[in-house]
Parts: C-alpha cells; sequence; structure tokens
C-alpha cells in the first residue's frame, strides 16, 4: 500500500459563518478540530476527533462564500477478495456548514485511473478549491500530469479531466478570487505550471510556464485583492521565497510553454509552504505572510498589496512547530497565527488592536 508523503498545507484556520474559528489537523484515524466557543475567543474547544478510519496524514480545505467548509484526503479503504484484504486509493470529502457541528459523510471520488488500483497508489496528494459554481479538486496523476473533477451549480460532479502538464511534483495549489475566479499552481522538475479562469465558473486554461526549480510542497495560492491570485513557492536549491505578482494574460493553447514570464525572489529562506492573508494594517491593505523560518520558529512579515518589491522583515516568534503555519482574520479582524506545536497542541497568537502594524500578542497553547 504506497502512501502520499504528508506535505503541508497553510489553509487549515478558518472563519466561520457565525464569526468563530476552527483549526483542522489531520491525525491517525481521522482530523482532529479544535472550535472557538465565542467569535473573537480567546477560550477554544477540543481538539475533537473527526473518525475517518484510513484517512492519510493529509488535509486540503476550502471554504465557499456561504462558510461551508469542503474538508478533502486521499483514504486507503479495505477490500475483500479471495486472495485477502487489499486496498483500494480513493479520494474523499466531506462538507462541515457550521462551526463547530459534524460534517456530513464522507464521500468518494474515486481517482482519475479509474478501477486501476496500481496506477490509483501513485496519484500525489489533491487540491481544493471553490469557485463560483462549486468545488474543484486537483490531484498529479500517476503520469506526472495534473488531473481536475469539479462539481457545477446544481451539486452534481463532473467527469475527472485530464489537464495534461507533465513532471509534476508533490504539492498543488489553488486560489480563488472574491468573484469565484480560480487559478492553478503545478511545481515541476523545470517550470511552475499554471492553469487559470478567465470567467468565474467557466473552463481552467494553460497559462505560460515559469522557469523556476521549485521545491515540492512548498506552493501557496491565495488572493491577495479581490480579482487577483498570487502565487508562492520555494527554489528547491537554496528554500528562498519566490513570488509570481505579475497578472499574466493567458498564453495560446499551443504556446503554454512558453517561459517570458519569471518569478520575483523575496530573498527569505525557511521549510514548506508560506500562509497568507489579506489584512487591514494601519489603514493599509497589506499581504500578510507567515512561514516556518530556516531556525523551525514562526515568523511573520507584511508588505503593501501589490507591491511584492517592497522588502520583507521577518519577525520570529514563539516556539519551534510542526508542519506549516495558517492565518486567519478573526472575527474582530486581528490577524491570527496558528501552528501545530511538537507537542501536538495548537498554538494560537493574535494581533494586538492596539498597537500600530503587526505585533503579535502572547501565544495560547490551546
Amino acid at each position: 500500500m504506497a502512501v502520499r508523503t504528508a506535505t503541508p498545507v497553510t489553509g487549515w484556520l478558518l472563519r466561520g459563518g457565525d464569526g468563530r474559528l476552527t483549526a483542522y489537523a489531520p491525525t491517525e484515524g481521522g482530523v482532529a478540530r479544535w472550535t472557538e466557543t465565542r467569535p473573537g475567543g480567546p477560550e477554544w474547544t477540543g481538539p475533537e476527533l473527526l473518525d475517518v478510519p484510513g484517512l492519510e496524514p493529509y488535509l486540503s480545505i476550502a471554504q465557499d462564500a456561504k462558510g461551508y467548509v469542503y474538508l478533502v484526503g486521499v483514504r486507503q479503504r479495505a477490500v475483500q477478495s479471495d486472495e485477502g484484504d487489499r486496498f483500494e486509493t480513493e479520494i474523499v470529502y466531506a462538507t462541515q456548514f457550521q462551526p463547530g457541528r459534524a460534517t456530513t459523510n464522507w464521500r468518494s471520488l474515486g481517482t482519475p485511473h479509474g478501477s486501476d488500483r496500481q496506477r490509483a497508489e501513485q496519484i500525489g496528494a489533491p487540491e481544493a478549491v471553490v469557485d463560483a459554481a462549486g468545488l474543484h479538486v486537483f490531484v498529479r496523476n500517476s503520469g506526472g500530469g495534473v488531473c481536475g473533477r469539479r462539481q457545477d451549480a446544481r451539486g452534481i460532479w463532473g467527469a475527472w479531466a485530464d489537464m495534461k502538464g507533465s513532471h509534476v511534483l508533490d504539492g498543488l495549489s489553488a486560489g480563488s478570487t472574491a468573484d469565484g475566479r480560480v487559478e492553478l499552481l503545478a511545481p515541476a522538475a523545470e517550470f511552475v505550471l499554471r492553469w487559470r479562469q478567465e470567467q468565474p465558473g467557466g473552463p481552467l486554461r494553460r497559462v505560460r510556464n515559469v522557469p523556476a526549480k521549485p521545491a515540492a510542497g512548498s506552493s501557496t495560492s491565495a488572493p491577495t485583492a479581490d480579482d487577483r491570485v498570487t502565487h508562492f513557492w520555494r527554489e528547491d536549491a537554496d528554500s528562498t521565497l519566490h513570488v509570481l505578482p505579475a497578472d499574466v494574460p493567458p498564453a495560446d493553447p499551443e504556446a503554454a510553454t512558453e517561459t517570458d514570464v519569471l518569478g520575483v525572489s523575496l530573498g527569505s529562506t525557511g521549510s514548506g509552504p508560506v500562509a497568507v492573508l489579506r489584512a487591514v494594517l494601519d489603514g493599509h491593505a497589506c499581504t500578510v505572510l507567515a512561514q516556518r523560518a530556516a531556525s523551525g520558529l514562526p515568523a511573520v512579515a507584511a508588505y503593501p498589496c501589490g507591491d511584492e518589491t517592497a522588502g520583507l522583515h521577518w519577525s520570529e516568534t514563539g516556539e519551534e512547530f510542526t508542519g506549516a503555519p495558517a492565518l486567519a482574520l478573526d472575527a474582530h479582524g486581528r490577524v491570527v497565527v496558528a501552528v501545530l506545536g511538537t507537542d501536538g497542541h495548537l498554538r494560537v497568537a493574535r494581533q494586538r488592536g492596539s498597537e500600530p502594524g503587526l505585533a503579535l500578542g502572547a501565544w495560547e497553547r490551546v
């Protein structure tokens, strides 16, 4: 039985429709969940275990405009046969409609490889995002390309679609604009591959590759303006953080391998994907970043939205942690940074509203 690499993700702290924050983490036998007892905290419930037997230690999380949360992962399901038990790989998802409430049953989306069990075992970790119509799920297929499956506005799933690409690594990332237009990034051996919708809910089309040698499992795609998705990744050689800030027009499909688009180095080093959040700091629209620094500590930085060349000053804080950090705005509009400590406990730091800039208060152990 093949098990995918436990690629860290950043989008695991979300604010629900009632204003309460919820944190999610895959764990043995399911998903651990913490929920604020009231909007803005500081008390939390949890961790409570959402029991999902066979779920691998990875979770992609997406949220729609109504606040519904979609949890997507890979499950190994035991199937009896004449030769004894065997395991089948399937992508599964569940929906949480309200913070702190039970999820729906976990439903299977299969894999792009149908009944071919050996090829299904070779898929990568899925990536979930919501557009103007419904949920999308993307995955690296056994051949090193990308496949996707999507819901329509009625909630009906279409078939798996081959989106092409080659030499794709683990760690797809996707983001959606305020009106529900999706962009997808896939790190590959010599390039960063991209797809985008020209219209909310429309088809995803290839756009020009970015020459790079990205590290697997290091990319993030997130909205940094109402009409803009910005992509981040780390270079494999030195773990420096790169960003693709320009909103590049789509290429002709036959010219999708053109490489006249370049990323910008942000100079900082660390590990894993960087968490990204839009926030207003001192009256200015800013992009807030959080990463696992080379020291193993959380580090935060901010810059004016759209000005990736402004230069970053990273402030390290807290204690060593595992995985990747997460960012969210709480019910009072404060920036919240969350990490999972090496002891498995959730740790949270909130912005001090009385101080200018991105000043964080003391870390709380949940």
